[in-house]
C-alpha cells in the first residue's frame, strides 16, 4: 500500500498502540533550550529518574541570551540563571550542550541541522513550537510542552495521536524577489491560520526540488503558523550533499547504509493525502504581513483590506488588528515608515539569508531614523558569514552585527522593540506583544527586511 512520508516515518518508530489514534513513539533526538531545559532536567532527578539515553539529548542556550556585540552570559542577568541551570543539569545527566561562544552554539532549530544531529528518517522533539523547522531536513520534528519534556528525557518516548496529512504542491518557476518565505506567507494568506490544524504538512513539487535545505528549513518554520503539527520535505540528493562531513553525520560504512535507508523516506508517487494543495509560483509576489496573525499577508504591491471586503464576522479582528498596528484600512502597504528591522530567528538567521540581504545593500545605506540588527544563527553562521566579509556591508550600512541567539524574534532576553515602533521583521511571528509591549511587525524575506532598511519603509524589494 502506497505511504506517505510521515506515515513511514511514523510507523517505524511506533513502540505501542494506545487506541483511539493515540500511539507510543520513540524519539531518535531530544533538543532542549535555556528557557525550559535546565528546569525539565531538574524535575527528573526530582522525581529519582535519569535521563534515559543522554547521547541524543542535546542541549542549546538560546532564548534567553543577549545578542549584544561583546556579550557574555551575564549580560542578560536572567538569562545567566537559566543558562547555569542548563550548564548544570546537563552535567548531572551526561547530557552535551553546545554553551555560549563554542562551535555549535546557537538557535536550537538552526544549530540542529547545520551539526549533522538532525537526519532524514528521525523523529525530534523539542520543548519548541518551531521544531517543525527541522522537517526541511526530511525528519517527523515537533513541539512539546513542559510536561511532555520530561516524560520524554525519562523515557525516550513520547504518547502522541497521529495527525492527518496535508501536502501543498509548489510547482513552477518563481520570479525574481519571491523567496521561501513568501512562498509560506502566500500558503498561509490562503489557507488561513488554522488550515493546518490536526496535519502533518508536507510541501512538495518542482518549486520545493529547486530549493535548497536552507530554504526548506525556511518553508517548514512556519508550518505551526498554518497550526500544523510539523511541516516536511522529502530527502534527495541536495539534502544528502548538505549533511555529508556534518560533525554528527553517519560516516564510512555507516553513512552507505544511512543513505540507503534515507532514499526509502520519501512518499510515494501515489500516496493519498488527507488535504492535497497547489500552488502556482510564477504568479506570487514579495510578501509582506500587515496585521497580527501571519495569515494577515499580502503582496507588497498590494493594500490593507477593506472593511467592505472582509466577510461580517472578521470585521471585528480586522479592526482590531489595524488599530494595533496603526494602519488605515484599504491602506497601500509599501510607503508605510519603518522604525526597526531585525533580520535573525530560526526562520531566516542562516548563511543564505545574509548573503541574501547583503547582496540587497550593495555599498547603500540604511535610513538614518532606523535601528537595524542582524543576528547570526549561530556561530557557525557567524564565522562564515564573516569570512565572507559580509559583516563589513552590514556595519558599513549602518547596521548592528550582533552575536547568535533568538534575540528580537521572542523578546524573551531583553531585548525589545519600543513601544508603538513599526519593525519589519524576518522571524515568524507577528503577533500583539510579539517583540515588545506595543511593538508593531511586519512580516518578510530577509532581503524585504534589507530593503526597508535602506527606504525607511516597506518598499518592493524587487525596486533594489
Amino acid at each position: 500500500m502506497a505511504s506517505t512520508m510521515f506515515d513511514r516515518i511514523w510507523d517505524r518508530r511506533v513502540i505501542a498502540d494506545l487506541g483511539e489514534g493515540w500511539s507510543l513513539l520513540y524519539l531518535d533526538r531530544l533538543l532542549v533550550h535555556d528557557l525550559s531545559g535546565g528546569r525539565a532536567m531538574r524535575e527528573l532527578a526530582e522525581k529519582g529518574r535519569r535521563v534515559a539515553e543522554p547521547n541524543k539529548v542535546f542541549a542549546v542556550p538560546d532564548h534567553a541570551l543577549s545578542s549584544a556585540p561583546g556579550r557574555t552570559e551575564h549580560t542578560y542577568p536572567q538569562g545567566a540563571k537559566l543558562l547555569a541551570s542548563l550548564r548544570e543539569e546537563s552535567a548531572k545527566q551526561g547530557v552535551r550542550i553546545f554553551d555560549i561562544g563554542t562551535p555549535g552554539n546557537g538557535i536550537v532549530h538552526v544549530v540542529g541541522p547545520e551539526q549533522g544531529i538532525v537526519l532524514p528518517g528521525l523523529t525530534v522533539a523539542c520543548g519548541d513550537s518551531h521544531t517543525c523547522t527541522n522537517g526541511g531536513m526530511g525528519a517527523l520534528a515537533f513541539g512539546i510542552g513542559s510536561s511532555e519534556l520530561v516524560h520524554a528525557l525519562a523515557t525516550q518516548t513520547l504518547p502522541q495521536r497521529r495527525p492527518g496529512t496535508f501536502r501543498i504542491r509548489y510547482e513552477g518557476v518563481r520570479p525574481a524577489g519571491v523567496t521561501a518565505k513568501d512562498m509560506i506567507l502566500a500558503a498561509i494568506g490562503r489557507f488561513s491560520a488554522a488550515a493546518g490544524t490536526g496535519m502533518a504538512m508536507e510541501y512538495a513539487g518542482s518549486a520545493v526540488r529547486a530549493m535548497s535545505v536552507e530554504e526548506r528549513l525556511t518553508l517548514c518554520n512556519l508550518s505551526i503558523e498554518m497550526g500544523a503539527k510539523t511541516g516536511m520535505v522529502a530527502p534527495d540528493d541536495t539534502t544528502f550533499e548538505y549533511i555529508a562531513g556534518r560533525r554528527f553525520a553517519p560516516k564510512g560504512a555507516a553513512w552507505d547504509a544511512a543513505l540507503a535507508d534515507w532514499r526509502q523516506v520519501p512518499s510515494d508517487p501515489d500516496a493519498r493525502f488527507t488535504r492535497d494543495e497547489v500552488i502556482d509560483v510564477s504568479t506570487l509576489a514579495p510578501q509582506i504581513t500587515w496585521g497580527t496573525s501571519p495569515e494577515m499577508v499580502a503582496d507588497v504591491t498590494g493594500h490593507v483590506p477593506a472593511l467592505e471586503d472582509t466577510v461580517p464576522s472578521r470585521r471585528a479582528g480586522l479592526e482590531a488588528a489595524l488599530r494595533y498596528m496603526g494602519l488605515e484600512p484599504g491602506q497601500k502597504i509599501a510607503g508605510t515608515k519603518v522604525d526597526w528591522v531585525f533580520i535573525g530567528s530560526c526562520t531566516n538567521s542562516r548563511l543564505s539569508d545574509l548573503r541574501a540581504a547583503a547582496d540587497v545593500i550593495k555599498g547603500r545605506k540604511k535610513a538614518e531614523h532606523v535601528t537595524a540588527w542582524v543576528v547570526p544563527g549561530s556561530e557557525q553562521v557567524k564565522a562564515d558569514a564573516e569570512a565572507e566579509g559580509l559583516h563589513h556591508r552590514f556595519r558599513e550600512a549602518g547596521f548592528e552585527w550582533r552575536e547568535p541567539g533568538c534575540a528580537l524574534c521572542v523578546a524573551a532576553n531583553g531585548e525589545t522593540v519600543p513601544n508603538g515602533a513599526r519593525c519589519v521583521s524576518t522571524s515568524n511571528r507577528n503577533f500583539v506583544g510579539r517583540q515588545g509591549t506595543g511593538a508593531r511587525t511586519h512580516l518578510a524575506s530577509p532581503a524585504m527586511a534589507a530593503a526597508a532598511a535602506l527606504a525607511g519603509a516597506i518598499v518592493d524589494v524587487r525596486s533594489y
